[in-house]
């Protein structure tokens, strides 16, 4: 339950109607409604905090510490980007392991960037950009992580289906490699045709192994910058979940009520939860607002969202 409406609260309410006699329900069932697991976990993406990070008012290594003593959240995704010289430091990753442990905070995947194409046209590119992506699964099984994120980047100059092929072969490739460590490979959707639901559905049918997945973004579907061509966002999340090992709810502004203005939560969480998705959801925050408050902000959002789909 939510700090809200506490279990505690829960089961004096819910003794009153079972002492009431009128209706049929015991104290049992009010246990049982209380221990229920939730329809979703909430983790924190460490993207929500990059100008804190960049601008070095924040240590990539008090990220979980930060996640659970400001926020409320126990569960964090880690971007490469904050610690990108570490993949390889034992002492260091040994500290962030510590650290997130002291906690009592959950490491869940690790986000990769600027690692080369998985997709690249030439063959040799293509082979050195998933070599490189070696050393971050070796880090994620480290650290406790079910997964990396990574980017199914091609040639923009080729066509679909030699995108969907190349991206495919590398993502293969690096899945064989992860899956030896049952460590998972997710893809985001995360502009040009990776924004395009039903290509980046048709090149995991491509891969065709277990350990590969999607991680859907609610707002990454902007396919060209340039010409502002966009992917419908539900249409877009919908294709990939079929695929998901993690969801990323994207947020950028809110409203007097905290409703997000630019991305319908309650359609998007629908979408996922009819999926058959209850683990975690990732609060990443993309807005202008204090980080802090965007984070906050989206976070209460989807509590209340899970409180009002458990009826709470």
């Amino acid at each position: 339950m939510t700090p809200a409406f506490s279990r505690r609260q829960f089961l004096r309410t819910a003794a009153g109607v079972a002492a009431g006699a009128s209706l049929p329900f015991s104290l049992g069932q009010a246990l049982a409604a209380a221990d229920k697991e939730p329809l979703f976990k909430i983790s924190l993406a460490e993207w929500s905090l990059h100008k804190a990070l960049f601008g070095k008012k924040l240590d990539h290594l008090d990220f979980a510490k930060v996640a659970k003593t400001e926020f409320g959240i126990d569960a964090v995704e880690y971007v490469n980007q904050f610690f990108k010289d570490k993949a390889k430091d034992e002492s260091y990753l040994a500290d962030m392991k510590k650290r997130a442990l002291d906690h009592g905070v959950t490491n869940v995947l690790i986000m990769i960037d600027d690692e080369g194409d998985l997709g690249d046209g030439n063959n040799q590119a293509r082979a050195n950009a998933v070599e490189k992506h070696h050393k971050w699964v070796d880090a994620a099984k480290y650290l406790g992580c079910h997964s990396i994120r990574v980017n199914a980047r091609s040639n923009p100059r080729l066509s679909y289906d030699e995108q969907m092929k190349l991206a495919a072969d590398g993502l293969r490739r690096l899945t064989e490699f992860a899956a030896k460590q049952e460590i998972n490979v997710i893809v985001e959707n995360h502009g040009g045709l990776s924004s395009n639901g039903a290509w980046l559905a048709g090149v995991m049918k491509e891969v065709n192994l277990p350990r590969c997945g999607t991680l859907p973004d609610f707002g990454n579907f902007t396919i060209d910058r340039r010409t502002k061509e966009e992917y419908n966002k539900y249409k877009g999340v919908a294709e990939l979940m079929p695929y998901a090992k993690g969801v990323s709810a994207k947020s950028y502004a809110f409203d007097a009520q905290g409703n997000e203005t630019t991305i319908d939560f309650r359609r998007m969480m629908k979408i996922v939860l009819d999926a058959g998705y209850h683990g975690y959801v990732g609060v990443e925050y993309e807005g202008d607002a204090p980080e802090p408050e965007g984070i906050m902000a989206t976070k209460n959002l989807l509590v209340r969202i899970r409180d009002e789909l458990m009826g709470a």
